[in-house]
C-alpha cells in the first residue's frame, strides 16, 4: 500500500477519535438543542461545566424549561444550586407552579427551601391546594372521669414563607392533639362534648396552633367522637384497693407482734417455771443442812413429812370427789 493511502488513512483514524472525544467531552446535541429553544449558551459554558463537574443536562434541560415558561434565569444560578446540592429540575417545576398560581416566589427563596430539605414543589401545590392531615384517636378525660376519644381532620395550607425554619405535619397533630386533650379535660361532664362536638375545633383553632410551623391552619374538624372507659371509677377501684391492702398489711403487722408478744410470755412463763424449780430443790438441800446443823429436830421433820402426806391425801380425795360431780352433771 502506497505510504501517501497510510497517512490518509491514519489521518481519517485521528479526525475520528477526535471527534468521538470531542462529541464526548462536549454535549454538542445539548448546545443544538438550547440554540433551538431560543437559550444562547456558548459551547464554552458547557466545556466549563464539565470542568466543574456539573452535568449539562441538569442545568440545561430546567433552563430550557425556565425559558419557555417565561421565567428569567441565568446559568450561574442554576449552576451555583446544582453545586451546593439541589434539586435544580425540581425548583424549576415549583417557580413555573407558582408563577402559574400567581403565588410570589423567587428563585433564591424556591433555591433556600430545596436547600432546606423541604419538597419545594409540593409546599406550591399544597399552597394551591391544601392538604387534610387525619390525627388518630386521642383520648382526653372529662371532670367525671369519662374518657372521651375524638379523631379529627386538619385542613392545612403550606406557608412559603415560613417553610425554611418552621415544624412540620408532626408539630401540628401535637399542638392539635393538645388542645383537644386540654378542651375534654375542662369540661365538667363528658355529655357537653358528645352534644357540641364543635366545642372542640373552635377552641383548638382560637389558639393560634400553627404558629412557628410551616403550615397555616385552615379547618379542624371532628372525624369521629367515642366513649372510652371509666376512669375516675377504675382509679376509684384502684385506690380502694390499694387501701384494702394497706390495711390488710397493718394487720398482719400487728398479728405479728401480737404473736411475738405471746412466744415472749410463754417464755418468761416458763423461766419462772425453772425458778420455782430451782427453789424447790434447794428445799431438801436447806432441810438436810438444818438436820445436820441440829437446828431442826428428827420428831419435826417426821411431823413435817405426816403433815405432807396428809396433805396429798387431802388432795386425792377433794380430785375425786370434783371428778364424780362432773360424771353426775
Amino acid at each position: 500500500m502506497p505510504t501517501g493511502m497510510i497517512t490518509i488513512l491514519i489521518l481519517i483514524a485521528l479526525a475520528i477519535i477526535l471527534l468521538a472525544v470531542l462529541f464526548t467531552f462536549v454535549p454538542v446535541a445539548l448546545w443544538i438543542s438550547a440554540l433551538a429553544a431560543g437559550v444562547r449558551v456558548s459551547i464554552f459554558t458547557l466545556i466549563g461545566m464539565r470542568l466543574r463537574r456539573v452535568i449539562p443536562n441538569r442545568v440545561i434541560i430546567p433552563l430550557i424549561k425556565a425559558q419557555k415558561a417565561g421565567l428569567q434565569l441565568h446559568t450561574n444560578q442554576l449552576e451555583s444550586h446544582y453545586l451546593a446540592g439541589g434539586n435544580v429540575d425540581r425548583v424549576v417545576n415549583a417557580l413555573i407552579a407558582a408563577q402559574r398560581a400567581n403565588i410570589d416566589l423567587t428563585f433564591e427563596r424556591a433555591a433556600a427551601i430545596d436547600l432546606a430539605g423541604r419538597d419545594v414543589l409540593e409546599a406550591v401545590q399544597m399552597s394551591v391546594n391544601p392538604k387534610v392531615i387525619e390525627t388518630p384517636f386521642i383520648s382526653g378525660v372529662a371532670m367525671d372521669g369519662i374518657e372521651v376519644k375524638a379523631k379529627t381532620r386538619i385542613t392545612v395550607r403550606a406557608n412559603i414563607d415560613r417553610l425554611v425554619g418552621g415544624a412540620g405535619e408532626e408539630t401540628v397533630i401535637a399542638r392539635v392533639g393538645e388542645g383537644i386533650v386540654s378542651t375534654i379535660g375542662s369540661q365538667t361532664d363528658h355529655k357537653k362534648v358528645l352534644e357540641n362536638p364543635d366545642m372542640i375545633s373552635q377552641t383548638v383553632l382560637a389558639k393560634g396552633l400553627d404558629a412557628g410551623t410551616a403550615f397555616e391552619i385552615l379547618s379542624i374538624d371532628i372525624a369521629d367522637i367515642d366513649i372510652g372507659r371509666n376512669i375516675g371509677a377504675v382509679l376509684q377501684t384502684d385506690q380502694a384497693e390499694a387501701d384494702k391492702k394497706i390495711a390488710q398489711a397493718k394487720a398482719e403487722e400487728r398479728r405479728a407482734m401480737a404473736v411475738a408478744s405471746e412466744q415472749e410470755m410463754r417464755a418468761r412463763v416458763e423461766e419462772m417455771k425453772a425458778k420455782v424449780v430451782e427453789a424447790e430443790a434447794e428445799v431438801p438441800l436447806a432441810m438436810a443442812e438444818a438436820l445436820r446443823s441440829g437446828n431442826l429436830g428428827v420428831l419435826d421433820y417426821t411431823n413435817l413429812k405426816n403433815i405432807m402426806a396428809d396433805t396429798d391425801m387431802r388432795n386425792s380425795i377433794g380430785k375425786s370427789t370434783l371428778t364424780d360431780d362432773e360424771d353426775q352433771k
